[in-house]
């Protein structure tokens, strides 16, 4: 399958899986958005772009903590929940939505945010090509010395290497599509940042095995 074939497939299965399982993650934030916040509040950020935001779990939790919140996903029907969830939570005039693929560059000026967030978005079905160039332009959108926290499955968790195998790293199970990184991965996608941390942690019933790399655009 080809990298767009691939891209359309996955942006189906997403559609449908959120139509099917609405608020499928819950309401509580991830670990990895919590650890986030507290890095972002240190840095005196104000506003938060999360890419690949879903439902919105992370986004409201965000919001909840006092920030201005630019949410992404290419699923209209995540975003469209996470709206109703903002206005029901009474934060809706804190997070904007926005359809978007990744993919695509960002539709933002260049040093316009102070913080990035992206947690299992960079490990979807994306080739190394493609994960470079989201990595270029959030480093263009992110103002000097904003933090990019992103998580990522890696080499060691349980379905690397199992599934059906698209290359490039990319392991398919269940109709979910996923980049597995190496540390090798990790480096080169702080080329030309700070890095500040790489933390393994495990999430799920899996577990999925992860890193949470926190990065920064140089001043």
């Amino acid at each position: 399958m080809t990298d767009e074939g691939l891209a359309q497939a996955q942006r189906r299965h997403w559609q449908h899986t959120y139509t099917a399982h609405p608020g499928m993650y819950g309401e509580q934030p991830s670990t990895a958005a919590i650890h986030a916040a507290a890095v972002f509040r240190r840095a005196g950020a104000s506003d938060v772009l999360e890419l690949g935001a879903g439902h919105g779990r992370d986004a409201l939790f965000f919001a909840r903590e006092g920030f201005a919140v630019h949410a992404t996903d290419f699923s209209p029907t995540g975003l469209e929940q996470l709206r109703t969830a903002a206005r029901r939570r009474q934060v809706a005039e804190r997070v904007t939505c926005t359809v978007h693929d990744v993919r695509e560059p960002l539709p933002l000026p260049d040093a316009s945010v102070d913080a990035v967030f992206a947690h299992m978005l960079l490990c979807m079905a994306l080739s190394t090509p493609q994960i470079h160039a989201a990595l270029g332009e959030i480093r263009r959108v992110l103002r000097p010395g904003g933090n990019l926290v992103y998580t990522v499955r890696h080499t060691g968790d349980a379905h690397y290497n199992s599934g059906t195998a698209h290359g490039d790293g990319i392991f398919e199970h269940g109709g979910f599509a996923v980049h597995f990184f190496d540390r090798a991965l990790v480096e080169q996608c702080a080329d030309g940042w700070r890095l500040d941390e790489v933390h393994a942690f495990e999430e799920g019933d899996l577990p999925r095995r992860l890193w949470r790399i926190t990065q920064s655009r140089p001043y």
